[in-house]
């Protein structure tokens, strides 16, 4: 367009923040009297900002003195009103919508006796906290009340919440409401009118959301179907087949107002009683609008703003001007500003915020006349063939990617100090009697072309720590092709970090034993930094101790191929029993030897890992009805809280008949259940940390028991350890127990009855741990006969492997019991070397991954 919007006064708001549709107004907020309003704003990050324009010429931009007050509220603000919003007085007020909140103030302004101006100040009124999630709200004299506004609330859920100024009114659920759409009053009519996810044009008469159900839930009760209460009808709908940006409703006099709606690609207009008076078709997709009286008689005019830059003024359907705005609005107003009446503000959603007038701006270049010369199509014809050849050779030896490794742009790598920090990083400095010691690991970033952002993430797994676990290096030039990608780098810590020589016992709890397949190597060579040198046996036996005192003792047979672990924890054996196959593979591939395996034939020690299970089960119970307890005391709390304060502030005090100590009991049981939750928090944060470990000894043990594949342990680990953190809303039970039924049901079915089987799509806390149990022993089972784990949802291969035996005797003399055990071998076990006896040391992880 030649037309542009001519720029009055212009600014920017803020860095980075956001608006939308509601959060300008246009009103006298300060009750100056003198006609002009002010220009209010909030952003989405929780700023309130008031203007009032001064250029000194047109298309100044802001100065100090133009901005009345900004204050940061904290919350982000969805919508912003003023009118008649408190009691007692007819004076105007600022409502402002946040969230979960509705708070309204009184704007005032204090003359300046110096040259800095005047001061202007918001006072809260009043605020009511909301029970749900805000959407947007109207205002006006609901009910045909003078003299003050009422407003009204829509939740994200389809709730009208209406508030008579400080006191909530009512709530009613707007029928078959799915998502909230723009909410309007009518006045004439006394009517809020809505679109619904129906894509209809929906009118509630306020008589009728007054009188009808209290919306305590959204289903019908009996007493409704009985006919008692009324039941909230729809006064008319009209389907206008589109989604709704917004609307807004306008009076041509007392008798008659129409109903403007602004959808997606018409905007339609109504009477009174929802049918169509004109509807228009729109070119472009629209951004906002703001409909106003025309000068000629029974006609509107209306701005309608769309995303290619423009603002539309049309009168009813035909066209009357356009005009081209230097950024897409989101919200538009209309008022009088200083000295210009009928100034158009405009808002962008990333704050460009501008007063403007109408007018014309014709461009006045002429372009300069091109001299003319005879072009040699000869030479042209060549030159495009050339071009051609050349594009066609790059095709041919280039393909989408660059032909480089795209592997080599950005390399990860990690060296881990070889000793201690020689003062310790660890917040907890020690665990029990044992200080926490600290470790230093560099990481070091390569990079063949020049990155956009890279940001380092380094995880460990609880409880080991990291003193900083996040590092974003910024650079100045972007990234050929713009595209995120992720490296991962893992590196492995000492065993000393978190292990201490310790007093081997020959007698235990729980054992395993791991067979292999060549001679048995010395453990002072397997583990050197471990050695004890008053013991002179530590050839065949060595003793470790956690930070925090847990033990486990590695055995090495002195005749066969065998070696034992054993301790008083089954979830203890998983990091020893690692670090051991670990540290043998190592050992043998430095002299050479290949074909080095290692196998378990013990029987898999189920019960007790169902064990833990149902410990970790049992507190995840207990914190729910603990927290149903908390809740309880809690709302009887706040019950006797709002009897004592109308107690206390009636004119005529009544006797307070016990109930101060009531309340002091109240609170002391809601402090104790808090201590609970707490320490049942704690003890399941501990019961987790144990289970996985224990989760990853049964992993690796059914891994050498089946002598399973690399492949197939990811499948095993990813279905037995799919949670970083364990919560109520999704624990470990239900998340396992889904992963498990479905490798049943596809790679470890038994036939294609199993394989048509349908299984719960909602994760839910189980009543007990009796159907994963059974999936668990039913998985080891289908294992033992042949059953192999694979993505592939095809029937599950043969089963002619048959189970092994349970673990025969180590037949030597050193270890103290020849008689034949079954060893409940324990098998699961978690990356978590530490046990989770221990508490929480700020330490470096054994094994991490960064990307």
């Amino acid at each position: 367009s030649l037309f542009k919007a001519r720029d009055w006064w212009s600014t920017v708001l803020g860095e980075k923040e956001e608006f939308d549709q509601g959060c300008l107004c246009l009103a006298d907020v300060d009750n100056s009297g003198n006609g002009q309003d002010k220009i209010i704003v909030g952003s989405f990050m929780g700023y309130l900002r008031i203007f009032n324009p001064h250029p000194v010429k047109t298309g100044d931009g802001a100065q100090a003195e133009d901005l009345l007050l900004e204050v940061h509220l904290r919350d982000p603000i969805l919508q912003v009103e003023v009118g008649k919003f408190v009691s007692g007085t007819e004076m105007l007020h600022l409502a402002v919508l946040h969230s979960r909140k509705l708070c309204v103030y009184s704007v005032s302004g204090t003359l300046g006796n110096v040259e800095h101006g005047n001061q202007y100040q918001i006072k809260l009124m009043y605020e009511h906290n909301l029970q749900r999630t805000a959407c947007n709200m109207t205002y006006g004299s609901f009910g045909g009340v003078k003299g003050r506004d009422l407003i009204c609330i829509q939740s994200v859920d389809g709730m009208l919440m209406v508030f008579e100024q400080e006191s909530y009114a009512f709530g009613r659920f707007l029928p078959g409401s799915l998502l909230p759409g723009p909410l309007a009053y009518s006045s004439r009519t006394d009517s809020f009118i809505t679109v619904s996810s129906c894509r209809q044009v929906e009118s509630y008469k306020y008589q009728v959301l007054a009188f009808a159900t209290d919306a305590d839930k959204r289903q019908e009760t009996e007493q409704q179907k009985l006919g008692s209460g009324k039941r909230l009808v729809v006064d008319w709908s009209l389907n206008i087949g589109e989604q709704a940006l917004d609307i807004c409703i306008v009076s041509f006099n007392q008798s008659a107002s129409s109903v403007f709606v602004l959808g997606e690609r018409n905007f339609f207009c109504l009477k009174d009683n929802g049918q169509i008076r004109f509807m228009k078709k729109l070119d472009c997709s629209p951004s906002c609008f703001l409909p106003y009286c025309s000068v000629s008689e029974g006609t509107i005019n209306t701005l309608i703003g769309n995303h290619n830059n423009m603002l539309h003024i049309y009168q009813d359907v035909t066209l009357k001007w356009a005009t081209q705005l230097p950024h897409i609005p989101v919200a538009v107003r209309v008022g009088c500003l200083h000295d210009l009446k009928g100034a158009i503000v405009t808002l962008s959603d990333d704050g460009h915020l501008q007063c403007s007038y109408l007018g014309t701006d014709p461009s006045l270049f002429q372009a300069p006349k091109v001299e003319s010369r005879e072009l040699n199509y000869d030479e042209l014809d060549t030159e495009l063939k050339e071009l051609q050849k050349i594009i066609k050779e790059v095709n041919k030896s280039q393909g989408v990617w660059p032909m480089t490794e795209r592997e080599d742009d950005l390399k990860v790598s990690a060296m881990v100090s070889p000793n201690f920090d020689a003062v310790s990083q660890a917040t907890d400095v020690e665990v029990g009697t044992d200080p926490v010691p600290s470790i230093t690991v560099k990481i070091t970033l390569q990079n063949r072309v020049v990155l956009q952002k890279v940001k380092l993430s380094i995880y460990v797994q609880p409880p080991l720590v990291l003193t900083c676990d996040q590092f974003t290096f910024e650079f100045m030039n972007r990234n050929p092709d713009g595209i995120p990608r992720v490296i991962q780098c893992k590196f492995r810590l000492p065993l000393k970090l978190i292990c201490l020589p310790g007093q081997p016992s020959k007698t235990a709890s729980h054992k395993i034993t791991i067979d292999t397949n060549k001679s048995p190597v010395s453990l002072l060579s397997l583990f050197p930094g471990f050695a004890n040198q008053s013991d002179d046996d530590q050839v065949n036996i060595m003793g470790f101790r956690f930070l925090g005192g847990s033990r486990v003792t590695l055995l090495a047979s002195k005749t066969s191929q065998r070696y034992r672990i054993q301790s008083e924890q089954f979830e203890d054996l998983w990091l020893i029993t690692n670090e051991l196959i670990f540290r043998l593979q190592q050992y043998f591939e430095k002299q050479g030897i290949k074909d080095f395996a290692c196998s378990f034939s013990g029987s898999v020690p189920l019960q007790e890992y169902f064990e833990l299970i149902d410990h970790h089960f049992e507190l995840r119970i207990n914190g729910e009805k603990l927290e149903e307890l908390l809740s309880e005391r809690a709302v009887q709390f706040r019950a006797i809280q709002r009897r004592l304060l109308t107690r206390f502030k009636d004119k005529t005090p009544a006797p307070l008949q016990h109930l101060d100590t009531l309340l002091d009991g109240t609170y002391k049981q809601v402090i104790a259940l808090a201590d609970a939750l707490e320490e049942n928090q704690d003890n399941l944060f501990q019961s987790f940390t144990r289970l996985k470990s224990a989760t990853h000894l049964m992993i690796l043990l059914i891994g050498l028991w089946q002598k399973l594949s690399a492949d197939q342990t990811a499948i095993l680990e990813a279905a037995f350890l799919p949670l970083q953190e364990d919560t109520q809303a999704l624990g470990w039970e239900e998340t396992v127990d889904a992963a498990i039924s479905h490798l049943l049901k596809t790679c470890l079915s038994k036939s294609s009855k199993e394989q048509a089987l349908n299984f719960s799509s909602q994760l839910n806390i189980p009543k007990d741990t009796s159907r994963l149990k059974k999936h668990i022993t039913l998985l080891c089972d289908r294992l033992a006969k042949g059953g192999r784990l694979c993505l592939s949802t095809d029937a599950a291969a043969p089963q002619t492997m048959v189970m092994p035996g349970g673990c025969a005797t180590i037949p030597e003399s050193d270890l103290e019991e020849r008689s034949i055990e079954q060893e409940s071998t324990e098998l699961f076990t978690n990356h978590k070397h530490l046990t989770a006896e221990t508490s929480t040391p700020e330490v470096s992880p054994l094994q991490g991954v960064s990307e």
